[in-house]
């Protein structure tokens, strides 16, 4: 199919209105079939539970053009288990997994004009939600859902591609946003947003978030988790029950350990370490990896040694192997990898 003429390379990170997108409704205790349609547009009750109590959840994954010309999502079986857990904590139905992967298909495959060609740079994000539909006035789960998929070209998420980022320490908790139970959510992310546009307003990239209890140890950032690299060649990520259990750090660990030989520790990293990594990043479906230059603490700066004008060579190798496996000119390990077409 032909693409649509778009500059592919210079695309941000935004919203375009494709075509089509798919919807499925839950009624009287059953999803229906699902379709793919075309109004992009949504009308709801004034009283729906998603605007009275705002039950709703989201994920996010990419569809990739590889090398070989095939167009590919990466580990979408990881993304429908996250939704499925978010549905549980938030009381709402569980949309069937395999559904879920079945209609990343279809919408993929309804859009394949604004999947972008290989090696532009830019990729096709996939954006699947849903909501409670019905009036809820009463402090209580809805009755009805809508799951909905919508997708847009996309290009990097931070500005600059690899230039290193400048991170400050908010003085913000973010105890509540992911909360216990992992919830990726819209709800929650909205509590983030007043901390990243002050971020911004101060010239920062992004805010890290330290545990709210003692305020010592390394959590994440708004929308992505931190990968550290020791002098001795280790990846460290953060543990905390409050983190997003991210798909990307996930698989960038097991690249590290698989097919870079390194040793990589999964724990509780204090705030007071930070002095002693020579390299860091920030990780997720939307940033893939993003070096961090500085860590800013009031009138602290914590500089690392190997990056601050361009991407580390640990997490250069990273970023690579990582991305040269969604793009099929590296090896995948089994499963990873979902052909659409």
């Amino acid at each position: 199919m032909e693409k649509k003429n778009l500059d592919w390379a210079n695309l941000g990170f935004g919203y375009m209105q494709t075509e089509k997108r798919y919807v499925s409704n839950y009624k009287n205790g059953a999803w229906d079939e699902g379709a793919i349609i075309d109004d992009a547009n949504i009308v709801l009750n004034e009283c729906a539970g998603v605007f009275q109590y705002a039950q709703t959840i989201f994920e996010g994954l990419k569809a990739y053009t590889t090398e070989d010309g095939r167009t590919v999502t990466f580990r979408p079986d990881l993304n429908a288990s996250r939704l499925a857990d978010s549905a549980r904590r938030l009381e709402m139905p569980v949309f069937p997994e395999d559904r879920f992967i079945d209609a990343i298909e279809q919408v993929v495959k309804a859009n394949m004009e604004y999947v972008p060609p290989y090696g532009s740079g830019a990729t096709l994000y996939i954006r699947p939600y849903m909501m409670g539909t019905n009036p809820v006035i009463g402090v209580k789960p809805a009755d009805e859902y809508q799951f909905r998929i919508f997708v847009t070209p996309v290009g990097p998420y931070f500005k600059g591609g690899a230039k290193p980022l400048t991170i400050r320490v908010s003085d913000f908790d973010r105890a509540a946003p992911h909360g216990t139970g992992h919830i990726k959510a819209g709800l929650n992310y909205a509590m983030s947003l007043h901390a990243i546009v002050s971020a911004h307003e101060e010239g920062f990239d992004e805010n890290m978030y330290l545990d709210p209890q003692t305020r010592t140890k390394v959590e994440e950032t708004g929308g992505a988790n931190f990968i550290f690299v020791t002098k001795d060649n280790k990846l460290v990520t953060p543990k905390s029950d409050s983190i997003l259990p991210s798909i990307t750090r996930r698989s960038i660990m097991y690249v590290a350990e698989h097919y870079l030989g390194m040793t990589v520790e999964h724990r509780e990293v204090y705030y007071d370490e930070l002095q002693d990594f020579v390299e860091a990043g920030l990780c997720g479906t939307a940033a893939v990896i993003s070096p961090v230059g500085k860590v800013v603490n009031k009138d602290k700066e914590i500089c690392f040694p190997s990056g601050m004008d361009v991407m580390g060579d640990v997490t250069k190798k990273l970023y690579d192997t990582l991305t040269g496996i969604q793009m099929g000119h590296i090896e995948a390990p089994e499963g990873w990898i979902k052909t659409i077409c």
